[in-house]
């Protein structure tokens, strides 16, 4: 089937398309940009279609694959729109530097209660913190794993209350 031939096939199923492009976007203007896609991909690759195949399914699969391919373009881009002048926000988000003073203030904060912790609620947690097991503190110290579980989720609770007592907000 030359070219000519091969566009007017296209041409006669040209309704199905426009109600599918149509049901894909929900826009006139992006389902007629669809449906130009569509034809431009299918007479660029009519050697890939094998006559007397459903030349219908043929079209509606490369719609189908245009338009998730462009939907997941769209998504990993995930653009944001500056509508200030010069675009300075976008411009301006390298100039940001990270404020290391307030983390060294939480940090401390979080010491001090730590530190207020009783012997046998603290060692478990910060072990726990270090990225031990619970069942490898279980054995280190020589206690029931139900125990440790229960030391670090108490001490826990008893960091978050030492740290609301001087205005820090835990947010999980």
């Amino acid at each position: 089937m030359n070219t000519p031939e091969f566009t007017q096939a296209i041409r006669t199923h040209e309704s199905p398309l426009t109600s599918y492009a149509y049901s894909l976007t929900k826009d006139y203007h992006n389902a007629h940009d669809l449906i130009q896609e569509t034809y431009f991909r299918a007479i660029s690759n009519k050697e890939k279609y094998a006559q007397g195949t459903n030349l219908k399914a043929w079209l509606l699969t490369i719609m189908r694959n245009i338009f998730i391919n462009d939907y997941r373009r769209k998504v990993k881009r995930n653009t944001i729109l500056d509508k200030t002048e010069n675009l300075y926000l976008i411009n301006s988000s390298q100039d940001f530097a990270h404020n290391a003073a307030e983390d060294r203030f939480v940090m401390q904060d979080l010491q001090k209660a730590i530190k207020t912790l009783a012997p046998e609620y603290r060692r478990p947690f910060l072990r726990h913190y270090q990225g031990f097991k619970y069942q490898e503190i279980a054995d280190e110290m020589r206690l029931p794993l139900g125990t440790v579980k229960s030391r670090i989720f108490f001490a826990r609770k008893q960091i978050k209350e030492a740290l609301k007592d001087i205005g820090f907000e835990y947010e999980a």
